[in-house]
């Protein structure tokens, strides 16, 4: 039986969507509440090397924080924006599935059925 990761946050409409969406399929689920148990810059690494992203293609942008923390600067490095997501979780864009050495954003929620 496949196990997929998924970081989840059960206030997003999106996040719960996705969960559903798991729920029906037969995998094992292990919700990581992010917003409660942030992940480590080494996660968020290993995540960002599933997915084929920079660390900005994995940050909510609109979000008050991004603005307040000036993390559309461009002269931020990856490890300054990695950070930015380890000390302010909300804003790592969500919900992310991971299963098989792959992740997936679940936006939309479909998404997540192409790593399973």
């Amino acid at each position: 039986m496949t196990t997929v990761t998924l970081y989840h946050n059960p206030r997003c409409s999106k996040s719960r969507q996705t969960l559903a969406l798991l729920e029906e399929q037969s995998v094992q689920i292990d919700i990581v509440e992010y917003l409660k148990n942030a992940p480590t810059a080494e996660d968020i690494q290993a995540i960002l090397t599933m997915l084929a992203v920079s660390p900005r293609a994995l940050m909510r942008t609109k979000e008050t924080e991004y603005k307040e923390q000036n993390l559309g600067d461009s002269n931020l490095s990856d490890e300054q924006l990695i950070a930015a997501m380890v000390n302010t979780p909300k804003l790592i864009e969500r919900p992310i599935a991971i299963a098989n050495g792959k992740a997936a954003v679940g936006r939309p929620p479909e998404n997540v059925l192409a790593i399973l």
